[in-house]
């Protein structure tokens, strides 16, 4: 496995970043696409979130080695938003705030965030999601399953993700019918899993007021370095075959799948994992002959 460190820039023209980095899919961290100015970054802390809304429940998400057969993870757990802030805060946890949108349900909070829009009003605003972690919980490799453009901006604590492109999913492991990979890459199996020895992908290191660029259908796996929390927000994928994937993805793939769960169970997933296997043999077997 080869990671190259994902580019940072600052004050790039919006003709550049669409050609050079969103039409060609190439990962990059914009150091102002929120501005520096915005008041996010004066009122927003932990106390802050408690006075505003520290009785809110939330779900809580923890380890998702678990749950590998499943589209999404279940909670495991439920406290108030207050409880939780003081958990991560206390010591290292791997309980994470899953899609929690406190944007929504105070949405006087999206006025906190300016951004400086290089994607030319591709991006959806009044659509953003936060995400909490404890320091050293991780997010499994994955794809999004509406095949959005991803914008993450840090605003507390740091963040290490790793990048792959769409085409080495099958390297990936990637199970059937799902959007994220049978294997562990933190701690890769080469001799289980001897296809993760041919990914060629990013790592981008973020830290509070940098956003990471994840272009459209690709793989990111994400670990927090520390406590803390970021803003997501998407663009919509810009070609039609992305956007044929994320409809069948959304509308189909997913129902289809938890159907045959359900139906099947342990034998479902079983298949899963021998045809993912399958189609990393034959994709390790290009790589030997293009090397060749």
């Amino acid at each position: 496995m080869r990671l190259s460190p994902v580019q940072k820039i600052k004050n790039i023209s919006s003709e550049d970043f669409l050609s050079t980095y969103l039409k060609p899919a190439k990962p990059l961290i914009l150091k102002d696409f929120v501005d520096p100015e915005s008041p996010a970054y004066k009122k927003w802390n932990y106390d802050y979130f408690k006075e505003i809304a520290g009785e809110q429940k939330v779900n809580i998400y923890g380890s998702e080695i678990e749950s590998l057969d499943r589209v999404a993870s279940k909670p495991i757990a439920q406290s108030t938003f207050s409880e939780y802030l003081n958990l991560i805060t206390s010591s290292p946890t791997e309980h994470r705030l899953f899609l929690f949108n406190l944007l929504s349900i105070k949405p006087e909070l999206k006025n906190d965030i300016q951004y400086n829009d290089v994607t030319k009003g591709k991006i959806l605003k009044w659509l953003p999601f936060m995400f909490f972690g404890g320091e050293g919980s991780i997010t499994r490799n994955h794809v999004d399953i509406d095949m959005s453009h991803v914008f993450i901006t840090q605003f507390q604590g740091i963040k290490r993700i790793w990048l792959f492109p769409w085409e080495q999913s099958d390297l990936m492991y990637k199970l059937p019918y799902n959007f994220h990979s049978v294997t562990n890459i933190k701690e890769p199996d080469y001799e289980e899993f001897p296809g993760l020895k041919y990914l060629n992908g990013y790592e981008a290191v973020i830290k509070p007021g940098e956003t990471l660029y994840i272009p459209s259908g690709w793989w990111h796996y994400i670990q927090y370095e520390t406590e803390g929390y970021s803003v997501s927000i998407r663009a919509l994928p810009s070609s039609l075959l992305e956007k044929w994937r994320g409809f069948k993805n959304l509308v189909l793939i997913r129902h289809f799948d938890n159907a045959m769960r359900n139906i099947f169970k342990e034998t479902w997933f079983d298949f899963k994992v021998r045809k993912a296997k399958r189609k990393a043999n034959r994709a390790i077997k290009k790589q030997k002959n293009f090397q060749i």
